[in-house]
């Protein structure tokens, strides 16, 4: 039987260090666990994250009706629950807004592959689900399509959503996710990504079959496993589009559609548009003198 006043002071630990981290401001995010076959233990709505007391959380039904607590229960309980159902064995949920990811989610910029091996492993690729108003049941119906294939979801101009085992597992997806994206903005300022070469990338892939984490990239066939292509069919709904990170089996070629009818650009398409104005303006200034 789950020790219930465990579980709420590891959720108490967990919300503290999303509000150190900068992942939940003021009284952003909500953490949850499922204690029974119908009790599951969250976070009030209203509260900083970083200074809750075990006596301050809530417990709920599995539909979502308030059984305990004496503050009310978090608005956006659907999501979590919506994650539980389709996966009885998830036990926790969390919901924040890690900066660098959710930076992600609000330009509907795809998270790109083969770039850091712990990524590879431990994430995989890293869907954005559509927008809708938080707290329900049409917004926890948008990450549905990909709780299966993801531990770690993008909402669109909101934040992420992660879930696992035990309360610290399912923070850790999202505390991956945000220091990755983070690099990448880094890196990007630099001026250059460098990806992993096909055979690298596959070799990462076997070793993450091999401790035991599933990768819907292997279940694909004609996978372009650098290319972002488990959730590209997904893209059209939620408005995402390839603008920052090209895939390197794109550069310097036609970019993939990205759902709207546009198509991502690449240094070769800049250069031939740098090129071509360059020329007109020298035609125009020929002709004046």
């Amino acid at each position: 039987m789950a020790n219930i006043h465990k579980i709420k002071q590891e959720i108490c630990e967990i919300g503290d260090r999303l509000y150190k981290k900068g992942f939940a401001a003021a009284n952003d995010g909500n953490i949850s666990y499922r204690v029974g076959d119908n009790e599951v233990v969250c976070t009030p709505t209203m509260i900083s994250k970083g200074f809750m007391k075990p006596e301050d959380l809530c417990v709920v039904d599995m539909e979502g009706k308030q059984l305990s607590g004496r503050r009310k229960r978090t608005s956006e309980i659907l999501l979590h629950l919506a994650i539980m159902k389709r996966r009885p064995e998830v036990r926790s949920v969390v919901h924040c807004h890690p900066p660098h990811a959710t930076a992600f989610g609000i330009a509907r910029e795809p998270v790109p592959q083969c770039i850091l091996p712990e990524v590879e492993i431990f994430l995989g690729e890293v869907p954005i689900a559509r927008y809708d108003i938080p707290g329900s049941q049409h917004f926890a119906d948008t990450i549905l399509p990909f709780v299966d294939k993801a531990n770690v979801v993008i909402l669109s101009n909101h934040g992420t959503v992660s879930w696992g085992q035990t309360v610290e597992q399912a923070y850790w997806w999202t505390e991956v996710l945000d220091a990755y994206c983070r690099m990448l903005m880094l890196a990007r300022g630099l001026g250059r990504i460098n990806y992993f070469s096909e055979p690298e990338a596959r070799a990462l892939l076997e070793l993450k079959d091999k401790w035991g984490f599933s990768d819907p990239r292997n279940e694909m066939k004609n996978c372009d496993i650098c290319a972002n292509d488990v959730f590209r069919d997904s893209w059209q709904t939620c408005g995402v589009q390839q603008k920052a990170f090209t895939p390197p089996s794109y550069q310097g070629k036609d970019a993939p559609s990205n759902g709207s009818g546009a198509t991502a650009t690449t240094a070769a398409d800049r250069e031939a548009l740098i090129q071509t104005i360059t020329d007109r303006v020298m035609d125009a200034l020929t002709q004046r003198t």
